[in-house]
């Protein structure tokens, strides 16, 4: 027991060798992720933004494929089948006029889901652009478009927007021009804000010092830094700009028959609630299940998208 007790006198008989692998040393425990790549994986975790996600991406499968599964028109009229229940002829049963609920049902969501995503896109890069722009460089500038939104900011958005489809008429390319004219508002004020706050981190002062251009500032460092912030609030539009849509249809002022969308759909089922109800149901099912999966999306990229977040699991 006396020579364990003095390093000179320690037996090297009982070590064993180990060695070294280098393999195992230069080995990563956990998987290099990418900003998007992480974002994807948390909303896999996710199940409620998934399963949102899913029904988002099977409603838009069946708007482009759904009027092709049968051999009915859209427009088509047979005074001889109307208002059918669902039947092996007829998933979703026929209206007033004989039509074909099914093929009209997903001609409607492929003129709605358009009409959504196409203004909220539209929106999204015209408020970014004037956000992004009266932020960073501030002063005059910002104060006159600041003061230009105010004032744009106080004509309530569904007046504005009656407005323009009393003066364009009804259709497609009327009611997305009446959703960008003043929608792109909200956008703008929340990009200035966060252009505001980035702007004056240091990753931005040392490279103003080391002489990049402000265009290469605001692509390489601005922007991917506000980039999910901007998809989360795009996710999160959308769903008003559906309902925003149904109801400009639904009082007549948005989609002219004999197109059809979810809002003209729910228009013409009402008159039938208390004979027919399923030809009110089965629109009024599709708009409330989207903006609801939709905003199930939007919360789970909120979540997936916040940098603050990464690395924390």
């Amino acid at each position: 027991m006396e020579k364990f007790t003095d390093l000179n006198y320690i037996d090297i008989k009982l070590f064993n060798t180990v060695g070294k692998n280098t393999t195992q040393m230069e080995a990563i425990s956990r998987p290099n992720l990418t900003y998007w790549k992480d974002a994807w994986r948390r909303i896999k975790q996710n199940k409620a933004a998934f399963i949102g996600l899913i029904i988002i991406v099977i409603y838009v499968f069946f708007a482009v494929f759904g009027p092709m599964m049968n051999n009915y028109d859209y427009t088509a009229v047979n005074s001889s089948k109307m208002n059918q229940f669902v039947s092996s002829d007829h998933w979703f049963g026929t209206d007033e006029l004989g039509r074909d609920l099914w093929t009209r049902v997903w001609r409607g969501a492929r003129v709605s889901l358009t009409i959504g995503f196409l203004s909220t896109i539209l929106n999204t890069i015209i408020g970014g652009l004037v956000g992004g722009i009266s932020g960073y460089y501030g002063g005059t500038l910002d104060l006159f478009l600041m003061r230009f939104i105010d004032i744009l900011y106080g004509i309530p958005y569904l007046i504005v927007s009656i407005l323009v489809m009393v003066v364009l008429g009804p259709g497609m390319s009327s009611l997305i021009i009446a959703m960008v004219i003043v929608g792109w508002i909200g956008t703008a004020r929340f990009v200035r804000g966060e252009v505001l706050r980035i702007k004056e981190q240091d990753f931005v002062a040392a490279a103003k010092v080391l002489g990049v251009s402000d265009m290469e500032i605001i692509i390489k460092h601005i922007i991917p830094n506000i980039m999910g912030l901007i998809i989360t609030n795009l996710t999160m539009a959308v769903p008003r700009a559906i309902f925003n849509e149904a109801f400009l249809s639904y009082i007549g002022l948005g989609i002219s028959p004999p197109e059809c969308s979810w809002g003209i759909l729910a228009k013409s089922g009402i008159k039938m609630l208390r004979i027919y109800p399923y030809q009110l149901f089965i629109p009024s099912f599709f708009i409330c299940t989207t903006m609801l999966a939709l905003n199930l999306l939007g919360d789970g990229m909120r979540d997936a998208l916040d940098p603050r977040l990464r690395g924390t699991e």
